[in-house]
């Protein structure tokens, strides 16, 4: 896909500020810090659309990312990081759960896990609760420059028994760098949207 628009619309934390016009949306979770942001603008070719940060725990809404007039990029808040309180993390969890379970337009989710360590207790716990959803799921594996040719095919398998990745869901090695993984991503991205 060629993008030549892509803009940063709202950030919500409830449904009454979602957008109205009911375009298909894609969803992008993960914990924080592995490099959601980053696919995003790489996907998108800019720089910096989707801030990026080196603080974890920054994305705390939902942020909508219109793209091409045509569908959105939601970028959800990242998981698993201590720091935030107890409470705060219950209030994300209700403004996610409320988002994936009731969401009409939401036609897929991309988990980002970091292809260079085993997906981590929460990152199960989101692929599980993605699939109790039945909300298709494609695994961006990214990081994908930061370890050898040889390694690929045996993290990736590492990826797909530890989520126990179901047979339609994709795990797609992925470098922010170097763009490797882009046209498969956009493939996949164009069959949930088509």
């Amino acid at each position: 896909m060629k993008v030549t628009q892509a803009e940063f619309t709202i950030s919500a934390v409830a449904p009454k500020q979602y957008p109205a016009e009911n375009l298909p949306e894609i969803a992008l979770a993960g914990r924080s810090n592995v490099g959601k942001s980053s696919f995003i603008n790489k996907m998108i070719n800019r720089k910096a659309l989707a801030r990026t940060s080196s603080k974890p725990g920054k994305t705390q809404t939902l942020n909508y990312y219109f793209i091409n007039e045509f569908f959105y990029f939601v970028d959800v808040p990242g998981y698993g990081y201590a720091k935030v309180s107890k409470t705060e993390r219950e209030a994300w969890g209700k403004m996610m759960e409320t988002y994936f379970s009731e969401r009409e337009p939401l036609r897929a989710t991309i988990l980002v896990v970091d292809i260079r360590h085993k997906p981590t207790n929460d990152d199960v716990m989101m692929y599980d609760f993605l699939k109790h959803y039945q909300i298709p799921v494609m695994i961006i594996a990214t990081k994908l420059d930061k370890i050898k040719k040889g390694q690929v095919n045996k993290q990736v398998k590492l990826i797909k028994e530890t989520l126990a990745v179901e047979p339609e869901d994709q795990v797609i090695p992925f470098s922010s760098e170097t763009a490797q993984g882009k046209e498969t991503a956009w493939q996949v991205i164009q069959s949930y949207l088509a």
